[in-house]
């Protein structure tokens, strides 16, 4: 059973007819195993299975939810401890973080980050006293003592949190050493508990930094001649190969847009030789991603491995902190996208072919009614995944539901993703999304709408078993 809330009737709606059907409705999926297809934890934590190092390391470091609002005050992330990349000194000792973390603590009134902390320190460590500058040091030790404990290393609390599956995301140039030694121990390989997911990000994108270098290594890698475009091809699906024996069942791509192309192969591999000798353009980079999709798109149909889309944000949009910190600590910020003229060439091409899985998100949440739901709802290969990032907070998880219900269903959605790297708030997350559906449904039911036994059955889907299905979770992926 996976931790609960203290607050029995959170996020569930204030009109009490409907409160009531809602709290019967969660009911169904409180306790149901959590299934978490698509996010960012560090698989080496369960591998090696050490206890986590402090609260601070644990909580705030890898957090850039927390670490940017502080960000926005003044505060440099490396007085939060996040790593340098310029050789700037880093605060190291984890109380003095987690106090200077607590002195800033009203800047998080009314956001998710602060339900998932105040959840999280409540019902995982058992911890009711509100944070301040004067309970820092109260708090910190009470984690710490806990941390030190068994029953709090990672693969406990794994159990703990009623985990099921959870997939974590590597690059075509990772060793998936990790994923080898948790499938030793029972914990990885196909049908696993663990599983890995192929991002290829980091040798599709030109203007990633070192491309041509990381091409050279994916070539090292599969003993194929990379210097050709045929050649890397063939070097991206012996890569997908060995991804689909440790486990994996996904890819996921996250581009700056979700334009896609076809081109022939002579046009992809002129481009690919510019992108090699360093002569492409911007153009260039964004023609070849937009074509990659399309032949990563193909290689699904030919492997089974469910193809995920995550466009629409201005990676390392601060460049001050790109410098100084390097990739992912939250210098990344959403921009409008564009679905339906950039998805066309994909979907004419295989878009009506059910043995394509094409889940797509959005940091745009006008594109919910406009395109998306419109698209999932004609389009076979499509499913309209969960929101994500900037976006995943109760108050879009409600209207994403609100705008794509009417259009596309419920069931061309692809149920709840954390897409998180802080471990131990994947249980209050997923709880956090079944209330709202829970309050969702009720409102549905209240109105007269849904009969209660559909919404019950729903919900259940929602939760449980829509994820497991769509991304072919405990099944083979052909």
């Amino acid at each position: 059973m996976s931790p609960q809330s203290d607050r029995p009737d959170l996020l569930f709606p204030s009109e009490p007819s409907q409160r009531a059907i809602a709290r019967e409705l969660y009911a169904l999926v409180r306790d149901r195993p959590l299934i978490s297809p698509h996010g960012h934890v560090d698989p080496g934590m369960l591998a090696d299975d050490v206890a986590f190092p402090d609260p601070a390391r644990l909580i705030i470091v890898p957090d850039h939810y927390l670490t940017r609002m502080l960000l926005s005050q003044g505060v440099p992330p490396a007085e939060l401890g996040v790593p340098s990349v310029d050789g700037e000194p880093v605060e190291t000792d984890g109380r003095t973080i987690w106090r200077r973390f607590a002195g800033y603590w009203h800047l998080y009134r009314g956001t998710p980050s602060r339900l998932w902390l105040e959840e999280t320190f409540a019902n995982v460590f058992g911890v009711r006293t509100a944070l301040s500058p004067a309970t820092a040091d109260e708090i910190y030790d009470a984690i710490a003592a806990q941390l030190a404990q068994p029953e709090f290393r990672p693969r406990a609390l794994f159990e703990r949190f009623n985990i099921e599956t959870l997939a974590t995301t590597e690059s075509p140039l990772d060793d998936l050493g990790r994923h080898a030694k948790l499938a030793a121990d029972g914990w990885g390989g196909p049908g696993g508990r663990v599983l890995t997911t192929f991002r290829p990000d980091n040798v599709v994108d030109m203007e990633f930094d070192g491309w041509a270098g990381n091409v050279e290594q994916l070539g090292q890698i599969t003993g194929e001649d990379t210097g050709r475009y045929a050649g890397y091809l063939a070097a991206l699906r012996k890569r997908r190969e060995a991804f689909i024996a440790a486990g994996a069942t996904s890819t996921d791509h996250g581009h700056p847009t979700a334009l896609t192309l076809r081109l022939s192969e002579a046009e992809a591999a002129t481009l690919y030789g510019r992108g090699l000798r360093g002569e492409a353009t911007p153009e260039d980079a964004e023609a070849f991603r937009a074509h990659m999709l399309v032949e990563f798109a193909k290689m699904s149909i030919e492997d089974g491995l469910v193809m995920q889309l995550h466009p629409g944000a201005v990676r390392n949009h601060n460049r001050w902190l790109y410098a100084r910190h390097g990739r992912d600590v939250g210098g990344d910020i959403p921009q409008a996208t564009e679905y339906l003229h950039a998805l066309t060439p994909l979907l004419d091409a295989y878009g009506n072919d059910p043995r394509l899985r094409l889940v797509v998100y959005t940091l745009d949440e006008y594109t919910f009614t406009r395109e998306l739901a419109p698209l999932a709802g004609g389009y076979a290969a499509l499913y309209l995944g969960a929101p994500w990032w900037f976006l995943d907070s109760p108050e879009v998880l409600r209207r994403f539901r609100e705008a794509v219900t009417e259009t596309a269903g419920f069931y061309n959605t692809a149920g709840f993703v954390d897409d998180t790297r802080a471990f131990c708030s994947i249980p209050v997350r997923h709880d956090v999304s079944r209330r709202i559906d829970a309050g969702f449904l009720a409102r549905l039911v209240a109105e007269d709408r849904l009969p209660l036994d559909e919404a019950a059955e729903t919900i259940v889907d929602l939760a449980y078993h829509l994820p497991k299905k769509v991304f072919k979770i405990g099944s083979s992926i052909k």
